[in-house]
């Protein structure tokens, strides 16, 4: 099957839910990467983690996104050891966190952990109406840490993202000039966005997909579309379109192109369902997934119990670094 498979559309019949049609992810050898970025993606995508070219990554930026908040449901969290054991005994293909928690914690997991650096960020101090998150880290910082990867949040509909695109060129000159892949947070975010189907309408991450890809990210962190009454705002063909969640899924990651895709877990949802999301977006054609609360806000045996099975399924979805 080629990379380029057809656009999904709402007329003609669906795949049998017992035999998924699945998509297959862009191959590494039609990236454009040069020998660091290379050197780098393939130990996350085959070395460590499921291997098989797929991605398992746990996030702990959420302490500066969100608040010590989130770490109420487990306490236990809220030490940065907790996730640090849980990516090493988990077997995950990387942890993301800022330059603190690199600063502080990864020279006791450097060699057994993969890092990625996260390179900016803001609080939730403010609201999202002028959405940017400033630096707080470089892509120097990451080399001299030895991580495989930085992270950039892009907030597509801020009244800020025009300072916001300038910032990351230079970002993105850095990690070209270093070799470091470069992983965008593509983010919907301000006024002009809700008012035209919301942050999570399949118009708005459907345009975050395609503005990362277009910026220049090697990956890219998208949340899930979902589908609601606001979508009748969305500009056309959008508010017309009623596309089962895997077509919308597989939308985006189209959108995307020749940009990995991970998928974001957001707030803390059951384990079926979790499970369900995560075989519908590899399905869709996702390199893997970055999920945080969904994993760290259980208690650890749960979390690594969890984790196995993430790692079963991606076992199904392996391929050669072709």
């Amino acid at each position: 099957m080629s990379e380029t498979s057809p656009r999904p559309s709402a007329a003609g019949p669906a795949a049998p839910a017992s035999s998924p049609r699945r998509y297959p992810r862009p191959r590494l050898s039609r990236l454009g990467l040069g020998p660091g970025k290379l050197t780098r993606l393939k130990r996350l995508l085959y070395t460590h983690g499921p291997g098989g070219g797929t991605l398992l990554v746990l996030p702990i930026d959420q302490g500066l996104e969100h608040g010590p908040v989130d770490f109420f449901p487990n306490p236990d969290a809220l030490d940065p050891q907790y996730q640090y054991d849980l990516a090493r005994e988990g077997k995950f293909s990387a942890i993301a966190l800022h330059i603190g928690l690199a600063e502080k914690y990864f020279h006791e997991y450097a060699g057994d952990v993969p890092l990625i650096l996260k390179l900016n960020g803001k609080t939730t101090i403010p609201g999202d109406a002028q959405a940017f998150s400033p630096l707080t880290g470089t892509v120097e910082d990451a080399v001299r840490l030895g991580a495989d990867a930085v992270g950039y949040t892009i907030y597509v509909g801020s009244p800020a993202q025009d300072r916001d695109f300038l910032q990351f060129l230079e970002v993105r000159k850095e990690a070209q000039r270093f070799g470091m892949p470069l992983i965008v947070w593509a983010y919907p975010r301000g006024e002009a966005v809700a008012k035209k189907g919301g942050k999570e309408s399949l118009y708005a991450v459907d345009y975050a997909a395609r503005v990362a890809h277009e910026l220049g990210a090697d990956v890219v962190k998208l949340n899930y579309p979902v589908a609601s009454e606001k979508d009748v705002d969305s500009p056309a063909p959008y508010n017309t379109l009623r596309l089962p969640p895997s077509e919308a899924f597989r939308k985006v990651v189209q959108s995307a192109g020749r940009s990995l895709v991970l998928v974001s877990g957001g707030e803390k949802i059951g384990d079926e369902e979790l499970l369900r999301k995560v075989r519908s977006s590899m399905d869709a054609g996702a390199t893997g997934i970055i999920f945080g609360r969904n994993l760290w806000q259980r208690p650890k045996a749960d979390a690594l119990r969890l984790t196995r099975e993430l790692h079963g399924i991606f076992r199904e979805y392996a391929q050669d670094p072709s």
